[in-house]
């Protein structure tokens, strides 16, 4: 962790620090999330520790439990924040039964708030068609379409399209990604998303990155950021005059509505997605159960009228 991100939470007791941080490195390299979640686990449980003035995290109780909830709505947090808080501190309570540093559970039994769930929200083929075939041949433009191309194309999450490596292009034009939990799927790569990228590998070779291994680099030759993504594909819509605030989650979503929309196939829209369960994919594909009840009906064979 960053001396700046140290700095902005509070100092816990010698104690709940220690299995915090062993916690977070449990996380860290047991799980193999990333260092972006691992410091969201980190923030909520330090701001429970801290409100409940825990000494120890084998005091923690039921009642604590319910009291940090408590202490959470009266600091006027949403319900899906105090979901997530909630979320963190179930994860890190069985990693202390694991340790025997607690002996019961004491978030069994605690619900979190129910929040509505915002859908996300996609792009219609025509917007996603204008944004991308902006002509134009200045250099930075051409990786530019390339990471939205491949982005839009292969329904990539941003930290996903940032740690791509030129190697991870496979020779039969095939995307070997690295997603959340350290999980690996492959992934077609279509056919505009191919020549964006060839495009884009003939320019960064003339940018002389021979020691940078990164797929999509910046002028000054170093990997590019997250921010640097979402500034430039925000830059890249205002340009083509959309009309609307486009970042790279809603090319995500819109991939994912597209092609559910073409095949009506949540399972290979899971499986090219990344994601663990099919009810993630429900929910981000904004279906409703009617739709799904349709599926089920004309392709189960149970289900299937004579």
């Amino acid at each position: 962790m960053s001396v700046s991100d140290a700095a902005e939470l509070p100092p816990l007791a010698p104690a709940c620090e220690h299995w915090l941080n062993k916690f977070c490195d449990h996380l860290r390299y047991e799980r193999g999330l990333s260092d972006h979640t691992v410091k969201n686990y980190q923030r909520q449980l330090t701001r429970i520790a801290v409100n409940l003035e825990l000494h120890h995290w084998k005091d923690l109780n039921q009642a604590d439990v319910k009291r940090a909830m408590a202490i959470a709505r009266k600091q006027h947090m949403k319900p899906r924040s105090i979901a997530l808080r909630l979320s963190a501190l179930r994860t890190f309570c069985q990693f202390l039964i694991t340790n025997r540093v607690l002996s019961a559970d004491p978030v069994e039994g605690i619900q979190a708030p129910k929040a509505d769930k915002p859908l996300p929200k996609q792009m219609s083929v025509d917007d996603m068609s204008a944004l991308l075939n902006e002509s134009d041949d200045e250099e930075i433009t051409i990786r530019d379409q390339a990471m939205f191309e491949l982005m839009y194309g292969c329904g990539l999450r941003l930290s996903e399209l940032t740690s791509l490596n030129v190697f991870n292009i496979t020779s039969d034009r095939q995307l070997r990604v690295t997603g959340k939990g350290n999980k690996q799927r492959l992934l077609p790569i279509g056919r505009k998303a191919q020549a964006a990228l060839q495009r884009w590998l003939t320019v960064r070779s003339s940018w002389g990155a021979t020691t940078e291994s990164a797929l999509f680099i910046s002028k000054r030759k170093r990997r590019i950021s997250n921010r640097q993504v979402a500034n430039r594909l925000e830059a890249m819509a205002q340009r083509q005059s959309l009309g609307q605030r486009v970042n790279p989650h809603k090319l995500r979503h819109s991939f994912a509505t597209h092609v559910l929309e073409s095949s009506s196939d949540l399972r290979a829209v899971q499986e090219l997605l990344g994601h663990a369960n099919l009810s993630t994919t429900q929910v981000y594909t904004h279906l409703d159960f009617q739709h799904l009840a349709k599926v089920y009906d004309t392709a189960h064979p149970r289900a299937r009228k004579k």
